[in-house]
């Protein structure tokens, strides 16, 4: 699929272009719930990004010295490192050249779902859970569990579903209506049109989307009682040039979008619009694949996770 392609449709769009890439949507069912058949069995939405070059190909993440992706590395290195470091927030500074390897963001939600398109003055929270150059890590965070417990005995994790596959972009939208701010736009290759989705549906999943994005400042309190935030230990540290952007600010747009390569970074997703087009004055095209051997989240995460819902949009 790639990354698609994306083109004005008026002289006056105010818009340009700071990060692109593949996006991929999964969900997690309930504990101990082998298939989900409806959204009140879902536990997880998941978004995951593959950036992909276009305005620079060198990305600047967190260290792979800090939070979970330093524990997986030690992990698959057979050393012990589990311990604290997988529980604090990205940290420090590298720099990744994404035409010679790749760069992912695995992104939690707070809630079940997307916001919806006709509520805009909604927010949605949710953070990064998990910045990597390895594939491997995200198929492991993607996979199923087992644990005990002492009150509710053996507990099952079941793995993700996959349920859409797309093209995104991180747009500076400069309206002249209000203050300069960013915008996470998608548009959807899988399912195929001519399918079921009816959980994409419930999930608010559309087959195109906006959502304007800001990013929380980690040394401000939230200032919001409905969003109980990640623990202190892990939120991004961001270098000084990024955190310098707050000021006092408790948000900021996510320009650059380099706040998204550090884990614990915590972020607002308001719904826009369905409609790019109208909304920004910009279209997103992808392949207009239809066949799931063309699908990249297939050939990128393998059989790790059902794709039933990604191809039939019908329910697993």
């Amino acid at each position: 699929m790639g990354q698609g392609q994306e083109h004005k449709t008026r002289d006056d769009a105010q818009v340009e272009i700071q990060g692109r890439g593949e996006i991929f949507f999964f969900y997690r069912p309930k504990v101990n719930k082998e298939e989900a058949h409806s959204v009140e069995d879902v536990q997880r939405l998941y978004i995951v990004l593959r950036l992909e070059s276009g305005e620079i190909a060198v990305e600047e993440k967190q260290k792979p010295h800090s939070g979970k992706e330093a524990a997986k590395k030690m992990a698959g290195e057979g050393q012990s490192g589990w311990g604290k470091d997988k529980n604090e927030g990205g940290q420090g500074s590298q720099e990744v050249n994404i035409e010679k390897e790749p760069l992912l963001r695995f992104i939690v939600m707070g809630r079940k779902s997307l916001p919806n398109p006709s509520n805009k003055a909604q927010p949605f929270w949710g953070y990064v859970e998990l910045v990597t150059t390895k594939i491997e890590h995200v198929k492991t965070a993607l996979e199923g569990d087992e644990y005990d417990t002492s009150t509710r005995g053996h507990r099952r994790i079941f793995p993700a579903r996959a349920v859409g596959e797309g093209v995104y972009r991180v747009v500076r939208h400069n309206s002249g209506k209000s203050k300069m701010h960013t915008h996470l736009i998608y548009k959807l290759e899988f399912p195929p049109e001519n399918e079921d989705k009816e959980p994409q549906e419930s999930l608010n999943i559309e087959r195109e989307g906006s959502f304007v994005i800001q990013i929380k400042n980690p040394e401000q309190p939230g200032g919001n009682s409905r969003f109980k935030g990640v623990e202190n230990k892990r939120k991004a540290a961001f270098p000084a040039h990024l955190q310098g952007q707050f000021g006092k600010k408790r948000y900021q747009p996510a320009d650059p979008p380099d706040f998204l390569n550090y884990e614990g970074c915590e972020l607002l997703l308001i719904s826009a619009s369905d409609d790019i087009d109208e909304e920004l004055g910009l279209e997103l095209e992808t392949e207009g694949e239809t066949d799931p051997s063309c699908s990249d989240l297939v050939r990128t995460f393998g059989e790790t996770t059902s794709t039933t819902p990604l191809f039939k949009g019908i329910w697993a």
